[in-house]
């Protein structure tokens, strides 16, 4: 069932599968990351692509495109100073320089609406290009 959350910005809907992808990551560690993208035709967020448990963050940075933007959440673990197994989720919104003008607009327009609809992130990150987002970025936004 294609069951759909109507955003608040811009009449973008958010299918059901992205809350869905989201929770299973969260929850039950399926997936490491879900990159989502806009279908501008039907005016919905989709699944673009979800991560196994085995990949890790240079799984995601290559999923992304280099001429569109996306969306994407990562499950960070590590290990905290006071050597404690922690986990932080990273919304990622990716606009790189190549992509159109239209496509900023219309993620930069409808990110709050998703973002509202995932509880439970914990950090967010902004970038236009590979270096604004790497890891040693996610690391020390971790900390």
């Amino acid at each position: 069932m294609a069951m759909a959350f109507k955003m608040a910005t811009e009449g973008m809907r958010v299918k059901q599968e992205c809350l869905s992808s989201f929770m299973e990551m969260k929850w039950k560690k399926v997936s490491r990351y879900v990159v989502y993208k806009i279908d501008e035709k039907s005016r919905e967020v989709m699944v673009d692509k979800v991560g196994r448990p085995g990949e890790g963050y240079e799984g995601l940075a290559a999923s992304l495109p280099t001429d569109d933007c996306r969306y994407a959440v990562f499950d960070f673990d590590f290990v905290s100073v006071d050597n404690c197994q922690k986990s932080k989720i990273f919304f990622i919104a990716w606009s790189p320089t190549a992509s159109r003008i239209r496509s900023k607009i219309l993620y930069a327009t409808s990110k709050q609406g998703l973002r509202r609809l995932l509880e439970g992130i914990h950090y967010e990150v902004q970038a236009t290009d590979p270096t604004e987002m790497g890891f040693d970025v996610i690391k020390e936004r971790a900390k």
